[in-house]
This record gives structure tokens, sequence and C-alpha cells, in this order.
């Protein structure tokens, strides 16, 4: 059996979408998803669909959706974000700014259409977890400059932050993205070298990690906080695990700290909505049935 035809016996005839990845074994989204549709008695599903990295497994990944009544669309996540862009029929203005889609929707004419929620997610779960925080509070610093990067870099210059500070190991990516979203109104994205990454964190009043450092079976973050001011809010996007060296180091130092969990649930909600047709919250009760998923 092969795995659209597993998929296809899952969902039973029922409306469905899946999320797509290879390796796809790891990813929390069919226990996000599954939660809402049973929340909301929708007779639908979502599953996995492991696709090699090729353009040829892509382009079949398209003309399955195309043609299978019931899909809805899917999502992506590593290595598909940004390969699956020249193969859809129309990519939304923030995914084409981002460079990366997350979420396929099918629309009613069978045409497929990307877009990108990583941004949504990640300000939606900061407005949940730092209500007190205001993007035009300060500066803020962001770790990384990889995809995740790109969507949370995106996501806090429209939010009108008045200054980034963005650091990378490797300077050039960190230049290239920089010059990438600099806005055309005066404001600034300063970018930094990697060892004098504690250095830029004097006067800001967030702090993101969007590295892998932290994550489990990577190394730790290593940075010293002291220039950090207590009242900035630190965010790190690893989930795995919820309370990173970052999180807690930031939080003996009384930080407030936004895990990343929160950003992997707000980020399927638009998703939901396009698939299933209803829109949906984030629920204390989903979050500790994913982290449950997670094993933590």
């Amino acid at each position: 059996m092969t795995p659209y035809e597993k998929l296809l016996a899952e969902a039973r005839g029922r409306p469905f979408a899946a999320i797509v990845a290879w390796p796809v074994e790891h990813s929390r989204s069919p226990a996000l998803h599954g939660f809402w549709l049973r929340q909301n008695r929708i007779d639908g599903y979502y599953g996995r669909l492991p696709v090699e990295p090729r353009r040829a497994a892509l382009e079949e990944l398209v003309a399955f959706l195309r043609r299978t009544p019931n899909a809805r669309g899917c999502n992506l996540t590593l290595p598909h974000k940004i390969n699956i862009l020249p193969l859809l029929d129309r990519i939304d203005p923030i995914a084409r700014r981002i460079g990366a889609v997350n979420t396929v929707v099918k629309q009613a004419d069978g045409s497929l259409e990307g877009r990108n929620t990583d941004g949504f997610g990640f300000l939606e779960a900061l407005k949940y977890n730092a209500p007190h925080w205001t993007a035009a509070s300060g500066p803020v610093a962001v770790l990384g400059a990889g995809g995740a990067a790109r969507a949370v870099v995106a996501s806090l210059i429209d939010a009108g932050v008045p200054e980034l500070r963005l650091v990378n190991r490797t300077r050039q990516s960190a230049v290239e993205l920089g010059i990438a979203f600099t806005p055309d109104d005066g404001r600034r994205i300063v970018i930094g070298s990697w060892s004098e990454r504690a250095e830029l964190l004097e006067g800001a009043t967030l702090l993101v990690n969007t590295t892998s450092l932290g994550m489990k079976g990577q190394p730790a973050l290593d940075i010293d906080l002291a220039p950090l001011p207590r009242e900035a809010v630190v965010y790190d996007i690893v989930y795995v695990p919820l309370e990173t060296s970052l999180l807690a180091a930031a939080r003996a130092r009384g930080n407030r700290c936004v895990d990343g969990l929160g950003m992997l649930l707000h980020q399927g909600r638009p998703g939901f909505a396009a698939w299933f047709g209803k829109e949906v919250d984030v629920s204390t009760e989903q979050r500790r049935a994913v982290a449950a998923d997670l094993g933590v």
C-alpha cells in the first residue's frame, strides 16, 4: 500500500488534509487538528503523508491533491516549504514575501493556493502568552536567519517593531535576510555578529530564538542574558523540549517566557478554517493534549 493509498483508506471518504514532510512521523499536527475535529464534531480527517525531497515526488503530491475529490489541502514542513512554490497555482502575498509555504488550500475549482501561517502563529502565541508586550515598545532581537526566521522577521516588521536586531551564526545569511525585509519607512534592521549576540540584547523588549540550538538532540544555546532587561519577553520557537535551556535561564531571572508549542498550535488555525469551514481557537485543554502527544 502506498502512502497515498494508506491516507485515503484512513480518511474513508471524509474530507481530509495532511502534514507533508520527510520524515513525517515526528509531526504533532495530527494531534493538533484531530483535537479540533473532535471538539467541533466534524466528520473529517487529518493524517500524515511522507513525501521524499524530490521534484517528481512533489509533483505527485500536487497531482494527488488536485484529482482527489475529498482532499482539502495539506500542511508542509521540512524540507518542502520552498520547493513547493513553483508547483502551485497561486501563492498568497504573505507567503510570497516570506518565500515559503506551510499551508496548501484546495479551492472550489480544484486549483491549489499556497499560504504561510507561521508569522500569524508566532504573533498569536506572543499575544496570548505575553499580552503586555507591544510591537512599538522597543527593539527586538532575533537569533537565526533560516526559514522560520523569515516568517518571524516579516511578522515583526509588519507589526511595527521600530528596530530589529538580527544575529546568525553565518553572518552573510543574516545580512541577506536583513536586506530582504528592511522596511522603507526609516525603521532599520541591525545585523550583529554571533560573537556579540549578548550585546545586542541591551534595551531589547523581546528576544526570539529561531535557531535549532536547544532542540532535543542539538547543542544548547549559549548566550549571556545579563544585558537583557528583566521586563523583556523571551520566546523560543523550539517545542521539543518545551522548557529549553534558554527559557529556563530566562525564567530564573524573572523574564516572561513563551515556548514554541503556542506557535505550533496557532499556526494551524487558518488552515483548519480553510479546510473544514470552522474558525477555531487554542484552548488550555488542547495544549495539554498536544503536549501529552509530545510526551512532555
